[in-house]
């Protein structure tokens, strides 16, 4: 992959683009489609970046909108062709075409914020923790697979330990998934070790939602908001479904979950006070093992 060009990013960015054109010529999805004898959903699908969209495409859709300035056609073609690489993860995007999409966009995004009820994020887990997540969540699957998906796992959280620009994740988790015995005691102390250490860097912050605080913003599940640096990037809400996954990126939709985050970051135990109630559950993993 050439420079630091983000396949997926580009394809946001050009969908964007391609957007704000159809809609300049006050033009629906649905007359562009019928305009270039295509389904209207394949135009949705270029336009919100979950496609690969080639440079034929970009040109067909620019003589649809009447795109005059030869210059800013030729623009739009070659991020077509960018978008078109690869990232280092297309060599697992076997295992989960979605799932390629979702990691495109992390590795691009400055900021994520998690809530989590069922398992700890997969940016602080450790391998064997892991491992056994992901045999639980599908028990169909091979060795072999497990083993991809958890290198997967290593290599995501580079953005966390080894980048030079850090990624800043603001995590919140239910005290459900500290207590939940994934993988056995042993297991389960040594992720625990690793969350508290991981809290203390300077751009991870944790902390737990115990059950005393009741009835919370969280209880309708997980969810992920990704930012970006970069102001033609909009912020993403990720929603993880079992068979397909939703990203949404209206701009009420990404106030809601926002302001849903503040209420179970305000509700939840402080970093200090996660860091304690870590360590003194790791504590209690250790003496179940003697």
């Amino acid at each position: 992959m050439a420079g630091n060009v983000n396949p997926t990013v580009r394809r946001r960015r050009l969908g964007q683009e391609l957007r704000r054109l159809r809609e300049d010529r006050g033009m629906t999805a649905e007359e562009v489609a019928d305009r270039l004898l295509v389904s209207q959903s394949k135009i949705s699908r270029l336009e919100n970046g979950r496609r690969s969209i080639s440079p034929r495409d970009v040109r067909d859709l620019c003589g649809v909108y009447d795109v005059e300035d030869a210059k800013l056609v030729e623009s739009l073609m070659q991020m077509a062709k960018e978008s078109r690489q690869q990232g280092w993860w297309h060599a697992f995007a076997e295992l989960s075409p979605s799932y390629s999409v979702y990691i495109g966009l992390e590795t691009d995004a400055s900021s994520l914020r998690v809530y989590e009820p069922q398992v700890v994020p997969g940016l602080l887990q450790t391998a064997p923790y892991a491992a056994a997540v992901i045999s639980g969540a599908l028990p169909e699957v091979g060795e072999d697979e497990v083993r991809s998906r958890v290198q997967v796992r290593m290599r995501r959280q580079e953005r966390i330990w080894e980048d030079r620009t850090p990624l800043r994740l603001w995590a919140v988790v239910d005290e459900s998934v500290l207590r939940r015995a994934i993988g056995g005691a042993a297991t389960m102390a040594e992720q625990l070790r690793k969350l508290e250490e991981s809290s203390r860097l300077p751009h991870v912050t944790l902390q737990v939602m115990p059950f005393s605080a009741g009835a919370h913003p969280g209880v309708n599940g997980q969810y992920t908001i990704l930012e970006f640096s970069e102001a033609a990037d909009s912020t993403v809400v990720y929603l993880e479904g079992g068979t397909s996954d939703l990203y949404l990126e209206k701009p009420h939709d990404v106030q809601h979950y926002s302001i849903m985050y503040e209420h179970l970051r305000a509700q939840a135990y402080s970093p200090e006070q996660t860091r304690r109630f870590i360590l003194q559950l790791a504590q209690d993993f250790d003496e179940q093992q003697r």
